[in-house]
């Protein structure tokens, strides 16, 4: 339990500065260059992914071994996350704000949408992209 509260302390430290540095981006796509819900939030995804996956990878999870295996697992487990997420929030705040402008409701769907990701990212990176299959069998929980 107490390896558990570490990693998502550290994975919160990462994420709060990849969500700062993601959420900077999105706006500066979406608002001032007016690219659309989808082109916006996907690229700065990939930028902040590139971050997230070596500061993860190496901070939180304490992985040293490279493989192209992190690399493909993590870049599933970020697409997964990223369609979960904005597949999600942008219907069900379009569903809750049907009265409003589309600017808004998608303004809003992306800050859901990072607040989705942010859980479905920890949990798809401690149980699936790094897991680690000795450290399973004897973690205490």
């Amino acid at each position: 339990m107490k390896k558990l509260f570490h990693e998502a302390l550290h994975f919160g430290i990462i994420g709060v500065i990849n969500t700062l540095l993601g959420f900077v981006l999105i706006m500066l796509f979406y608002n001032v260059m007016h690219l659309n819900y989808w082109v916006a939030s996907a690229t700065s995804y990939v930028i902040g992914s590139i971050f997230s996956y070596f500061a993860n990878k190496k901070l939180t999870f304490q992985v040293e071994e490279k493989s192209a295996a992190y690399v493909i697992k993590f870049s599933l487990n970020i697409a997964v996350c990223y369609l979960l997420a904005y597949g999600i929030a942008r219907p069900l705040v379009r569903s809750v704000l049907s009265d409003y402008s589309q600017v808004i409701v998608e303004n809003i769907a992306i800050v859901i949408g990072m607040g989705m990701f942010i859980v479905f990212n920890f949990l798809g990176q401690k149980f699936f992209v790094f897991r680690k299959k000795a450290a399973i069998e004897n973690e205490d929980i």
